[in-house]
């Protein structure tokens, strides 16, 4: 008969920490012949439980939250997990990747651990994508395809203002960019960018001539940073030059377009891009981002995965954040 046990003194026992897409659970203990169900963490639409039960072997459940959500909605998951033993040299167990997989109940997906674990250990879960069910029959549609860019407006004006700039209708300037000249609208650049105002509005070079060099873009994101702001931007190109408008952005004084791209850098971090999205948090002030970066690296231990790219990135990066980040590595030190 298994033993239910729960320790009032100690509600972390049951939290489980997450970022946008990774959650993880710590265990100190788990005793022989327990149930263990966490407390619900959200994780894109849905809140989640992890549980476990360890009798023969151990066994390691993850399900969404019963709801009308769920029911109607339930998640179609990719994801990651693993179980991470403090015992000896950290000792990483991983499942193999789960694709697209349709989880409803605490029995859709269930994890059998035939090796013992005693003491503090972690469940470890990435998630890779999750989507749900089109309501037309096609394919299921993820929920974070969707960005944040795309605002409601007035279709028909957003239409004709992209018009304007693909068709290059009445310009009345000419970005000179790295490899290329673009024609563009004195208003609409001066509207959105309080750098481009000052630029027309003073007895320069850009007002005389009609000009604007930017030297260090290309014609590709020149183009892509003006249909940002006309309004005419489409997510997959938004998500393919994040970084390269986010300096655009940090410029030139945008600041709607520096937030949707410090919102969109915190949706998707992972071991491949976590110290290249450290850095440009840092060097652009984002906070959220740097808090994030640092969280998955240290409080999550995936620092320990990246010894050797961390140690070619400390050979360049800014004294001050190599100083976070070893401030942040003490920090933790006293803990798992």
């Amino acid at each position: 008969m298994l033993a239910f046990t729960r320790m009032s003194d100690s509600s972390s026992a049951y939290r489980v920490e997450t970022t946008s897409r990774l959650a993880q659970w710590r265990i100190d203990n788990l005793a022989s012949c327990t149930y263990r169900k966490s407390d619900p963490f959200k994780i894109g639409k849905w809140n989640w439980h992890l549980a476990v039960e360890k009798n023969r072997s151990l066994l390691i459940k993850l399900y969404p939250e019963v709801s009308s959500l769920t029911k109607n909605n339930p998640p179609i998951a990719s994801f990651i997990i693993r179980v991470v033993s403090s015992l000896g040299n950290r000792t990483t167990l991983a499942h193999p990747e789960i694709t697209d997989k349709q989880i409803k109940n605490n029995e859709d997906f269930v994890w059998a651990l035939e090796v013992p674990l005693t003491g503090k250990f972690i469940i470890d879960v990435e998630f890779i994508d999750l989507k749900i069910a089109s309501p037309n029959g096609e394919e299921p549609c993820s929920i974070w395809a969707g960005g944040a860019t795309q605002r409601e407006s007035n279709a028909t004006a957003l239409t004709a203002l992209g018009r304007m700039l693909s068709e290059s209708i009445h310009t009345d300037i000419v970005i000179n960019a790295s490899d290329g000249s673009i024609g563009a609208h004195r208003a609409i650049l001066a509207a959105r960018s309080p750098v481009f105002r000052s630029m027309f509005s003073h007895d320069l070079k850009e007002k005389e001539l009609s000009t604007v060099n930017i030297s260090d873009m290309s014609s590709e994101v020149c183009y892509v940073f003006l249909s940002y702001m006309y309004g005419n931007i489409q997510n997959e190109v938004f998500l393919s030059h994040r970084l390269a408008l986010l300096q655009a952005a940090d410029k030139y004084d945008i600041s709607d377009l520096k937030e949707a791209c410090h919102d969109s850098l915190l949706e998707d971090i992972d071991a491949k891009n976590v110290l290249d999205r450290l850095e440009n948090a840092f060097l652009y002030q984002l906070p959220k981002l740097k808090s994030s970066c640092m969280q998955y690296l240290v409080k999550f231990g995936k620092i320990y995965d990246l010894r050797d790219d961390l140690n070619t990135f400390l050979q360049s990066a800014d004294r001050d954040l190599i100083f976070d980040i070893f401030h942040e590595v003490l920090a933790a030190w006293k803990g798992f």
